[in-house]
């Protein structure tokens, strides 16, 4: 199959988010998002339509139970957005997930992601959200789109883990939060409270989403109105600032430890 194979011109639209959302579709590319996709394709997390791969790839491939389709390497390359491509890419449906079914178990940590422009942040953050124990990550107003190529190679895969869900309605996902028992916490390097003065008072124990804003602006007014509290993170030396995903890390975990030692 060549680059200008049907199947492989319909799957290269994939790269744009305009081809993603009119086809509810998206494109993971790489052996572990690739087995990531598949694993969640087997427990009915995701449904992988099928897969691209060069004849390397897959003669690997012979148990899965997903379509293969063998593709030469500029084939593969065209449906890549790195610079070595692996020639292996699952094709897959997007999640239906609105925020208010990511929440419904009730999970006791959760991120949301608001006006975050980086893919690779966005990623990065799904990644520890994930690793943290974290229930969802949402995606609010205008952010990155968690199924752009770049977003989900920063996953590493975490992507298929656990709910991933977006929503333009920034306001709208917070009050899906409060409405799923969340005290609402948004990281602000302009905060007048920090996250170790919150942690020995034990306000860090309790069931929480932590909102993390703009890599340049920070959360909107609108949004720091509709939030329990502001916290930052203290910086004991010379740094300027922490990046987002960075801050995301330190914050989850902090919660995440607090959430633990309580129970």
């Amino acid at each position: 199959m060549t680059e200008r194979s049907s199947r492989v011109v319909v799957a290269r639209k994939l790269t744009r988010r305009a081809g993603r959302d009119r086809a509810g579709e998206f494109l993971a590319e790489g052996s572990q998002a690739v087995g990531e996709a598949l694993a969640a394709h087997t427990a009915g997390r995701v449904r992988v339509r099928s897969l691209f791969a060069i004849e390397e790839q897959a003669a690997k491939l012979a148990e899965v139970d997903v379509p293969v389709h063998v593709v030469t390497d500029r084939a593969a390359a065209s449906l890549s957005e790195t610079v070595t491509p692996q020639g292996l890419v699952a094709h897959c449906e997007l999640p239906a997930t609105t925020p208010a079914e990511a929440l419904e178990s009730r999970p006791p940590l959760v991120a949301v992601l608001l006006g975050v422009a980086d893919p690779g942040n966005a990623g990065t953050v799904v990644r520890v959200a994930d690793a943290a124990g974290a229930g969802a990550v949402l995606f609010a107003g205008d952010t990155v789109d968690p199924y752009n190529g770049k977003a989900v190679r920063a996953s590493t895969g975490s992507l298929f883990h656990l709910p991933v869900a977006r929503d333009r309605d920034a306001l709208g996902v917070l009050d899906a939060c409060r409405a799923a028992g969340l005290r609402l916490i948004g990281a602000d390097g302009h905060a007048t409270d920090d996250l170790d003065s919150a942690s020995v008072r034990g306000e860090l124990a309790v069931p929480t989403a932590w909102v993390f804003g703009s890599e340049a602006h920070g959360l909107p007014d609108d949004v720091l109105a509709e939030l329990d509290t502001t916290l930052q993170v203290p910086i004991y030396g010379g740094a300027e600032s922490l990046n987002l995903a960075t801050a995301a890390a330190v914050c989850l975990y902090a919660s995440a430890r607090a959430q633990r030692h309580h129970g």
